[in-house]
């Protein structure tokens, strides 16, 4: 008998819709417990901006995805748990600043970004190309065979390409300046919309 009373009310506190606020602050203080005993290795949060929600992620090292959402959210969280740890928490407080300056930057109070990055998710090649993505500046073009001279191998126009289409931090790590040498757009994580609305902004 008491089994049955203690079932039903189980079943009456799961189904009493419980109040925003105290979810919201339920989960604060699991971030705070959960930073204090330093077992989050991925921080992540989602954003609103003017190309969609962005995914954001930060491992203790810096900011390590940016992911638009025609990317798949949740894939690119099982993707870094599967490539980094499955220790992910949503802690929005760790990406306070990141997702201030992008802020900034789409409202054009920006030009260059200052958080630290982590860019463990690129090897060789492509993270030499996406080290060196920066050094294009904000409203500037360059074409694939440019950046293929700017790290020094020429003839690598493809393989720039690829660097720039697996980047993992686009916008912050800016590949969306990065076009064929006829002017075209080429690829573009966020699709061809985002990469024109990157352009656009930056040439207001």
């Amino acid at each position: 008998m008491n089994d049955i009373r203690n079932d039903d009310d189980l079943t009456a506190l799961l189904s009493t819709p419980v109040d925003a606020d105290v979810l919201s602050r339920l989960h604060r203080r699991l971030e705070e417990r959960a930073e204090r005993a330093n077992v989050i290795d991925i921080a992540y949060t989602t954003i609103d901006s003017p190309v969609g929600k962005l995914l954001l992620a930060a491992t203790p090292k810096g900011l390590v995805r940016v992911a638009y959402a025609s990317e798949d959210h949740d894939k690119v969280l099982q993707t870094l748990s599967e490539k980094l740890s499955p220790r992910i928490l949503d802690a929005p407080q760790r990406l306070q600043v990141v997702a201030r300056e992008l802020d900034e930057y789409f409202a054009q109070h920006r030009r260059t970004f200052d958080v630290t990055l982590d860019l463990s998710l690129s090897r060789g090649f492509r993270q030499l190309v996406q080290i060196h993505l920066p050094e294009i500046e904000y409203g500037q073009t360059r074409s694939y065979r440019d950046v293929a001279e700017l790290v020094g191998n020429p003839n690598a126009v493809r393989a720039v390409g690829t660097a720039c289409a697996t980047n993992p931090l686009p916008i912050v790590v800016p590949c969306h300046r990065v076009l064929r040498s006829d002017g075209t757009l080429g690829g573009y994580i966020g699709g061809p919309e985002a990469k024109t609305a990157l352009l656009h902004l930056e040439a207001a």
